[in-house]
Formats: C-alpha cells, structure tokens, sequence
C-alpha cells in the first residue's frame, strides 16, 4: 500500500507546487513507484506534468491524476493499490478540498518559508491536520543562506509541538528553473546543492513511509 504525502499550507506561496514535483521525482529516481497528484485548481503542476510527458523517456516515470475535490478520495483509494507512494498537491484557502486530501493522508508536509508570516499562517493547516488526527511534520523551504530567522522559526515550531525534518531546502534558482522545463531538480542539476538537498528530504520521507509515520 502507498504511504501518501499531502503537500499542505493554507498561506499562497509556500512553494507547495514545487515541493510536490520535486520529491515525487527525488522518489522516482530513487526507485519507487511514485504517483502525483493535482488538487490545486491553478493546476501548476498540471502544466509542469504536460512539458514533463514531452520529454518522454528521458525522465522519471510518474502517475500522474488532476481529480477534483469530491474525486480525490477514490483517485488515492484507487493509487494506494498500484504505488509505492503517493504526493498530493493542495489548494491554499480551500478547506473542504484540502480537508479530503489531509484525511486520506499518511503524513502531512508542512512547507513554511523562514517568516512570521508563514509560520502564524500553519495554524490553519495545523488546525485541519488535528481534526482529522493526521501526522504533520513541517520543512522549511526557500531558505535564505544567511540570516537568523530559519532557527527562530524552526524554534517556535518544536515550541508548538511540530515536528521539524532535519533536511531544510535552500533559496535556490535551480528548484525554479528545472519546475519550469518539467523537471525535478535532481534531473536538471543533479550535482547541486539544491539536488543533495531534496534527496535528503526525499530519504527523511521514505523512511516515515517504512516506519509508517
């Protein structure tokens, strides 16, 4: 059965999108059997998906869906059978579609940038989470290289109780541009830093998947 990992922030602009491609292709590359799924209605990794399919087998296979709200919960039900795992992407302010993804979740991702605002901004996913009784662990992404904020937040979040994965991901151009060429990070760059640090977080993931959250 597939450990699902749904990609959840109610804040716009936490980098979930990008997250998701990435990890879903860190997976891939490592040899699992990895689904991607779109429940956000901007549909940006949809976009990233169409580029990704002209590329044909140069690239990591994925299992690729778009359902729409109502349609998520039977997609996973359907996915867990075949996958090894399964990302799920979510919509910022949409609480009844995000509510279904994090239900059918085996671990909720938490992205935050290193900002006050960020962070206040998890309750509401944090929030959802605990109602539904999911398991969240948060990252912190687009980390700027200097700067004292990242162990501040990254202290008000064991403050609050959430667990933090030891692997942040960097304020790193290459994240952006391989999204763009519809390409995981470690395919385009696969010597950067950028690309040692998602499969580091990918490796984190994988062994939740093994311990079962």
């Amino acid at each position: 059965m597939a450990f699902v990992v749904t990609v959840a922030q109610q804040k716009g602009g936490a980098g979930k999108s990008t997250l998701a491609a990435n990890l879903a292709v860190a997976l891939a590359g490592a040899g699992h059997k990895v689904a991607l799924l779109d429940t956000d209605p901007q549909a940006s990794l949809g976009h990233w998906y169409n580029v990704r399919q002209k590329l044909g087998d140069k690239v990591a296979p994925l299992t690729f869906d778009s359902p729409a709200g109502w349609r998520t919960p039977a997609a996973l039900d359907r996915l867990r059978r075949a996958e090894d795992f399964i990302i799920v992407d979510t919509p910022p302010h949409a609480e009844t579609d995000t509510r279904l993804s994090i239900r059918a979740a085996d671990l909720v991702l938490l992205p935050l940038q290193p900002s006050p605002a960020d962070f206040w901004a998890s309750d509401a996913t944090l929030k959802l989470a605990a109602a539904e009784g999911r398991y969240v662990a948060a990252v912190l992404n687009r980390v700027p290289p200097q700067g004292r904020l990242k162990e501040s937040i990254a202290a008000a979040l064991v403050e609050k109780g959430v667990t933090l994965l030891g692997q942040a991901l960097g304020n790193r151009v290459h994240f952006a541009t391989a999204f763009l060429d519809g390409l995981g990070v470690t395919e385009a760059a696969p010597k950067s830093p950028a690309a040692a640090e998602i499969r580091a977080l990918a490796a984190e993931i994988a062994a939740l998947g093994r311990g079962g959250g």
